[in-house]
């Protein structure tokens, strides 16, 4: 009788000819989550992976592990031989096990039995274990709609026994669907469009635009610990830092006032883009959310869409900003989002910007400046950091 961690994939399960790369992938996820916590093995059957360590680590296993996308339920397990007698007393072990966390007046016994050259049938297995827990606690009984507790028994190779299912993100592994430049500010809205396309399987990269020193070293450091805590969820991020003062001291001093936060908004993307093709990332991503702020209109999305060719995610885009608060807080950045510290946006900001913009009237405001140049300096004098 041996206690290990079994975790129950997602999406993967339905990727049919791809389902091994997918499932490789996990495995690599998993192991980067948890090699410095230490573990002595993983391997997978029938479907689900496990973990074998010491069950004193298990807590905080579990809670790495619950940030790894294409997991969606974690189990600590006892794992026994394809034995009715071990199964039984596992079982009574688990449910010993389950009384001492929560009051427990009602349980139900559900099998599964993967392996059918086992010769009991699910059901048989579920009345003879669940004979046996009314025998052994007088104070329970069965409730196979609401029960308090669910006993499962997973058949396989092995037999694994357990009380819990801890639900997870689900999702794709991280890398399993390209590489995306995310557009990090120091904003509430940023790191959760990364953390939903890291979700989606998107290996995440960022850039950050600040305006030193007319906004404060400190602001980029706050970019920088929102990074290493969205590195949590993705894994190494390399982050882009780049200073665009002088970009918009042009667009200042050329364009209309109105136009300032579009044109900005639309070098931000030409720089990133830049980045990106130079790195091979296959799109950018983006925290807006439609209507939310002056260039986030319908109109002004289209003309920031103008500046560049390569696909733009918006995972936020019609969300409310409350259930983006709700998954900030959930992933832990909102604290470090909204620290009082100013970002590049709010630099030469408008009185009145322009929230229906067009496309030819942006254009030929912008034939005042020297694009290429401008956003061919700025990266040249970009810094880069390796956040893990």
């Amino acid at each position: 009788m041996e206690k290990v961690i079994s975790v129950s994939m997602g999406e993967i399960a339905l990727k049919g000819l791809n389902r091994g790369y997918f499932e490789d992938q996990l495995t690599s996820q998993i192991r980067r989550a948890i090699k410095d916590i230490g573990y002595e093995k993983i391997y997978k059957e029938q479907g689900k992976i496990y973990i074998e360590g010491e069950e004193s680590k298990f807590p905080i296993m579990i809670k790495r592990l619950k940030k790894v996308f294409g997991l969606v339920h974690i189990s600590p397990c006892i794992r026994v031989n394809k034995d009715m007698d071990q199964i039984s007393k596992a079982a009574i072990l688990a449910m010993k096990e389950g009384k001492t966390k929560t009051d427990i007046k009602t349980f139900k016994v559900d099998t599964n039995r993967a392996d059918k050259s086992f010769p009991i049938k699910s059901p048989e297995v579920s009345r003879e274990i669940g004979g046996l827990i009314l025998k052994e606690f007088g104070d329970i009984s069965v409730d196979v709609h609401n029960p308090d507790i669910y006993i499962y028994v997973d058949i396989k190779q092995n037999t694994y026994i357990y009380t819990e299912k801890i639900k997870a993100y689900g999702g794709l592994p991280v890398g399993t669907n390209g590489k995306g430049l995310l557009l990090l500010s120091g904003g509430i809205d940023s790191p959760v469009a990364g953390f939903m396309m890291a979700k989606r399987g998107v290996d995440i990269n960022c850039v950050h635009y600040h305006s030193y020193p007319f906004t404060s070293e400190r602001s980029e450091e706050k970019v920088k610990d929102l990074a290493t805590i969205l590195s949590r969820y993705t894994g190494k991020i390399k982050l882009f830092s780049v200073n665009i003062l002088e970009i918009q001291k042009e667009i200042n001093a050329k364009c209309p006032e109105k136009e300032m936060t579009i044109i900005s908004r639309r070098f931000m993307m030409r720089i990133a883009e830049e980045i990106a093709k130079y790195n091979n990332y296959n799109g950018l991503i983006t925290g807006e959310s439609l209507g939310q702020v002056a260039s986030q209109t319908i109109h002004g999305i289209g003309v920031t869409n103008d500046a560049v060719n390569m696909p733009v995610f918006r995972p936020l885009i019609g969300m409310d900003k409350v259930d983006i608060i709700d998954i900030s807080r959930d992933i832990e950045t909102y604290e470090t989002s909204i620290l009082p510290f100013e970002d590049c946006c709010t630099v030469f900001l408008p009185k009145h910007p322009v929230t229906r913009p067009r496309v030819e009237d942006i254009r030929k405001s912008e034939e005042t400046l020297d694009v290429d140049k401008l956003v061919k300096e700025a990266i040249e004098n970009m810094k880069i950091y390796s956040i893990k």
